[in-house]
Parts: structure tokens; C-alpha cells; sequence
């Protein structure tokens, strides 16, 4: 078992319901869920617990006004630091181990498997683990050195399966990235790795679609052997590849001043996410079994690129119709 260390004290919110016992079943389970997804504990039936935060005293309002919606009563109290066998009772309501240790078991059996799978389904299986993950550490309100290991759990098994299924995967540099101008880099000869994923297809969509709309493309069985004329993305020693916290996409986009359109962003996010993990963006699993079912279907990668170009319209229209952050 997994201790929480020692913290400083903290207030709580205490959430008080009732419903009639002639409320229908519907209303309970709303309620149980609503506290549920929020990580409440629960003290006794009725009673539930949360660390005082502006947020979770916004959700906690917006459930009373669902309880007497429904046609209960709720109360919403705030606690001041209690004493510290008080405070150590309530902070153990909050220990995550067990989810942790479950996520530990189904990351462990998933290495076991990672043999027999093929990349799409290991990437797949990747994101569920990324997305178990990230729920179980949104509601770890106090976290300790498990949730960092999970972390470089997930971190190591990435890498595995970049090693297995794209060995040459560029290695991130540092420094500041070079702003070019657009106009000198046309009809120019593009290239990178063969059989096309994630973020070299977007990528050769990209430079085709907003920055060389005449550029020719090249996919190398050895990047190492990359013509001395041809403009490198997306591996070790290319002109444009992983820098600082950015997939290639995203350095394209800063190299060439295409930062400030929205829509790109949004797809960056996409990109950076399947590619090396982050922030989940609802449209990713999509993208990529669509993707996966192309590479499947298609001839090569010229034809590939085809076949995702219109894909890559599409989201580029919907994103640029969102407000991004």
C-alpha cells in the first residue's frame, strides 16, 4: 500500500443531501454519480467530502441545484483545518492507491501483450491506459510519488513502443526555433521516414497545404541516406523535427508563422497527443483508427497522403470553427 505524505492543512467542503424516500431511483444515481465523478468521499449515506477548491464549490452548487430540482434538500458547508488526527482520517478518504495499483496490474499485462500487437492497436491500447491515467490523477487532490512514478510508467512505455514500431523517432533538441520565410521554401523536395504515422503525415499535409504548395515528397527506408537537396522532417538530423516539448508539426507551424491561425493549433494538439502523449483532444482516437485503416488500404505512402489530405481538411475546417484556449 501506497502512504500519503504529511501536508499542510486544508479546508473542506462538506455536502449534505437528502431526497424523500419517495424520490425515484433516477434522481439517487444522478447524485451518486455527480459526486463520484468529482472524487467526493463519502462519510456516511448522504455525507460527502471534497478539499475546498473555487471549483469544486462551483460543481457542488450546480449539484444542490439539481437536488432540489429533484425535489430534495442540500447543504453546502465549509470546514477549517481540523486537528491532525481529523485531518489525517479525512485525507485517507482520498487515497488513490487501490486505482493505482489496478492501473499498475493492466499496464503491466499490456507489456506482456505488446509482442502480438500490431502499432494501431498498440497505440490504441497506449491512449486508454493515458486516459486511465489522467481520471485517476484529476481526483488524486493530494498526490505523492506513486502518481509520478505512474507517470514515467506510461513515459517508458511510449518509448518501448516507439522503439518497437518507429525506431528512427527523432530525439528532441533545444534551443530557439529559426523563423523562415515561406517564400524561399517552394517547389522544394521534401522527406522523411516511410510508412507514414501520425505526425510525418500530418506534417507532408501541412507543408503541401500552407507552406510549399508545389513540394514533392520522398519517403526514406534510411534517413541516414536523406538527398542532400531534400528538406528533412521528422527524424534524427532533419531540417525540422522534435524540439524542446514540440512533435514536427508543431516546430513547422513556429518555423513558418502559422502559430496565429487556430485551427492548426487545435491540430497541433491532436498531433502532439497521438504522437507523444499530453492533453487528450476528443477527436484523436478518430483521427487515428481512420488513419490506421488508410495505411492499411492504400498502396504507399504517396496514396496514403492522398487519402488523408481530405481527413486533415475536414478537422482543420471543424477546429478553425472553435474558440481555442
Amino acid at each position: 500500500m501506497f502512504h500519503m505524505k504529511t501536508k499542510e492543512p486544508t479546508s473542506w467542503l462538506l455536502f449534505l443531501a437528502n431526497l424523500s424516500g419517495r424520490s425515484a431511483s433516477t434522481p439517487r444515481v444522478r447524485l451518486w454519480r455527480a459526486l463520484k465523478e468529482l472524487g467526493a468521499a463519502t462519510l456516511r449515506d448522504g455525507v460527502a467530502l471534497l478539499p475546498e477548491s473555487e471549483n469544486h464549490r462551483d460543481k457542488l452548487e450546480k449539484i444542490s441545484h439539481q437536488v432540489e430540482t429533484d425535489g430534495g434538500t442540500a447543504w453546502l458547508l465549509e470546514l477549517p483545518a481540523q486537528n491532525p488526527e481529523s485531518e489525517a482520517q479525512f485525507r485517507s478518504s482520498f487515497d488513490r492507491s487501490e486505482a493505482y495499483l489496478a492501473l499498475q496490474a493492466s499496464m503491466a499485462a499490456f507489456r506482456t501483450k505488446l509482442p502480438q500487437l500490431d502499432e494501431s492497436g498498440a497505440r490504441r491500447q497506449l491512449r486508454q491506459i493515458e486516459h486511465a491515467l489522467e481520471a485517476i490523477a484529476i481526483i488524486d487532490f493530494f498526490p505523492d510519488n506513486i502518481q509520478k512514478q505512474m507517470r514515467y510508467a506510461v513515459a517508458e512505455i511510449t518509448l518501448l513502443i516507439n522503439r518497437s514500431f518507429s525506431p528512427e523517432e527523432p530525439v528532441a533538441v533545444f534551443g530557439k526555433i529559426e523563423k523562415l520565410d515561406r517564400t524561399s521554401y517552394q517547389g522544394r523536395l521534401w522527406a522523411t521516414r516511410q510508412r507514414l504515422w501520425v505526425d510525418r503525415v500530418a506534417s507532408a499535409w501541412l507543408i503541401r497545404r500552407f507552406i510549399d504548395t508545389q513540394a514533392s515528397f520522398v519517403w526514406l527506408t534510411q534517413p541516414l541516406k536523406c538527398p542532400d537537396n531534400a528538406l528533412g522532417f521528422d527524424f534524427d538530423g532533419a531540417r525540422f523535427a522534435h524540439f524542446g516539448d514540440r512533435v514536427t508539426f508543431e516546430v513547422l507551424l513556429a518555423s513558418f508563422g502559422l502559430e496565429g491561425d487556430a485551427g492548426l493549433i487545435q491540430l497541433g494538439r491532436l498531433v502532439h497527443y497521438l504522437d507523444v502523449g499530453g492533453l487528450a483532444v476528443a477527436e484523436a482516437a478518430g483521427f487515428e483508427a481512420v488513419l490506421a485503416g488508410l495505411r492499411e488500404s492504400t498502396v504507399d505512402d504517396d496514396a496514403l497522403l492522398d487519402a488523408v489530405a481530405p481527413v486533415l481538411d475536414a478537422l482543420y475546417r471543424n477546429f478553425s470553427k472553435v474558440k481555442t484556449p
